[in-house]
């Protein structure tokens, strides 16, 4: 612990090598897409394109062009897809339900069509042919900021890629409000993605909700806004209050609580807050800048947080490195003409191997044996969930009863491997947020692999280490999703991790 608290003490600042002027601000060019111009002309513009096409695109919405899913009630799955002209999308696919009136629809995509920016993965169209509603964006080959922050395979961000992506988020934030769109929804590590240059952009799926009438956040209790909880709506307050929750990731390299993160703050333990696997590699003073801005940004009263040109000018100074183009700085590889990448084919799953001995959780988990998987999170039931909630008199009401005749509906569904039934439920039951349940993450963790949706998977079993930071299971579940995207190092890694913690438990931990 000496040794770290040294990294702030000396004020070293390994990433300053001169005085850096800060880069100009953006400024937007002049339109140049003409009003008939055609998907096929130009991926840029905005167009109404039929289903066939995106049919032909996404070979009829297979599941091997599959990128992300929600699984909520009405799933909103985004594929990539491929166009005539070779050039690559992402389509992210409604229901009836969620958009009912097609005129709504195509009014607020429209909307949304409008703005263009560098720093976002822009819409350039929709589809809105019978029943089905679709959106479609420019393609960002490589991945999302969760990956690169938490699932990394060849080496982790660097801290002046990390500030990089916060100066361009906020400046894509600031671009939206000057726009008269300031209300995005459900910011988070996941809608950041990276371009074939490797610069980090901004989804435009978050500029519309995920239904006409649906939630606005889709994340555990812990990262949503307050006053959304209170009242269900999504401000431009709230959007800075999610940015300060992505600048937690960056800061950490982990997804934290912010009122944990806040308790480091106050207590002046911010060294423990640092990615650990940034080694000391950066500025001090900077991170303490980028430290008290994350805290503004979570204050409880949202008249108490900054706006977005005061995001914009206090990452801008921070830029020390802009003539390092952002490929070389994640490690990867230039794209040249991402429209003719080709579309990486599914490795097999190996089984995991562990370094040391498992329980029968984790030999099941290494053996990827969903199955066995599901036997055991039935025979254990809720035992582990005891002390995760504390809940008085009063918030026994109609609402707490619906919500556990909910939970009860998913057990059922899960008992007798239903396991979409299971999602639904288990998803009510979530989305109410008055009780947290580890178990209930952990069980829709495995419903979603059974499902054969490991992104999902992956996001449950992360919010259940959350609720339960030294829950062996969390770890587990992670490593069989990890497995399932062939990640496998990281697999490994944290079935390592959870073995470590049960052998912890056997020695008198809980």
């Amino acid at each position: 612990m000496g040794c770290c608290e040294s990294i702030f003490l000396t004020e070293t600042h390994p990433e300053k090598v001169q005085t850096q002027q800060p880069p100009p601000p953006y400024v937007e060019p002049p339109p140049s897409i003409g009003p008939n111009t055609t998907p096929g002309d130009m991926v840029s513009s905005f167009s109404e394109f039929s289903l066939s096409d995106l049919k032909a695109a996404t070979d009829n919405f297979s599941s091997n062009f599959i990128v992300s899913e929600s699984g909520e009630k009405a799933p909103n799955i985004v594929y990539k897809g491929r166009l005539q002209n070779r050039k690559w999308i992402a389509v992210k696919k409604f229901t009836k339900v969620a958009w009912p009136d097609a005129k709504q629809f195509v009014e607020e995509a429209s909307g949304v069509g409008k703005l263009r920016h560098p720093r976002f993965a822009n819409l350039i169209g929709y589809c809105c042919d019978g029943d089905e509603r679709l959106l479609v964006a420019e393609f960002m080959p490589n991945d999302t900021l969760a990956k690169h922050l938490f699932h990394w395979e060849n080496q982790t961000i660097e801290w002046a890629m990390r500030l990089r992506v916060a100066y361009y988020i906020a400046e894509a934030l600031e671009y939206c409000t000057t726009k008269g769109r300031a209300l995005y929804h459900d910011l988070n590590a996941y809608r950041v993605l990276f371009d074939e240059g490797g610069d980090p952009r901004l989804s435009c799926f978050g500029l519309m909700k995920n239904s006409r009438d649906g939630k606005s956040y889709s994340t555990n209790l812990a990262y949503t806004p307050p006053e959304y909880l209170k009242n269900g709506r999504v401000t431009p307050e709230s959007v800075i209050y999610s940015f300060g929750t992505v600048l937690l990731d960056l800061l950490s390299g982990k997804h934290i609580p912010p009122s944990h993160a806040l308790d480091l703050i106050r207590g002046k333990n911010i060294i423990l807050l640092m990615d650990s696997h940034l080694e000391g590699k950066f500025s001090t003073e900077d991170a303490t800048v980028v430290v008290n801005l994350a805290s503004q940004c979570l204050q409880y009263e949202p008249r108490d947080r900054p706006n977005t040109e005061d995001l914009v000018s206090t990452l801008a100074p921070l830029q020390t490195k802009p003539e390092v183009p952002s490929y070389v700085m994640l490690g990867i590889e230039k794209q040249e003409d991402a429209a003719i990448a080709p579309i990486a084919p599914i490795a097999p799953i190996a089984p995991i191997t562990p370094q040391r001995p498992l329980s029968s959780m984790g030999e099941a988990c290494s053996r990827i044996d969903l199955t066995a998987i599901h036997q055991i999170l039935i025979m254990t039931h809720y035992r582990d969930d005891e002390g995760t909630n504390e809940l008085s008199f009063q918030e026994w009401t109609q609402q707490m009863r619906d919500m556990l005749e909910a939970r009860k509906r998913g057990d059922f569904a899960f008992r007798d491997k239903n396991f979409k039934a299971a999602i639904d439920c288990y998803s009510q039951f979530i989305d109410v947020g008055t009780m947290v349940s580890p178990t209930v993450f952990a069980r829709r963790s495995l419903c979603y692999l059974l499902c054969d949706q490991p992104d999902a998977a992956l996001r449950d079993a992360m919010q259940a280490q959350c609720v339960y930071p030294d829950w062996p299971t969390a770890f587990y579940m992670q490593s069989v999703a990890l497995a399932k995207l062939d990640m496998q190092k990281d697999a490994i890694d944290m079935l390592n991790e959870a073995a470590a913690l049960e052998e912890k438990r056997q020695r008198g931990g809980r």
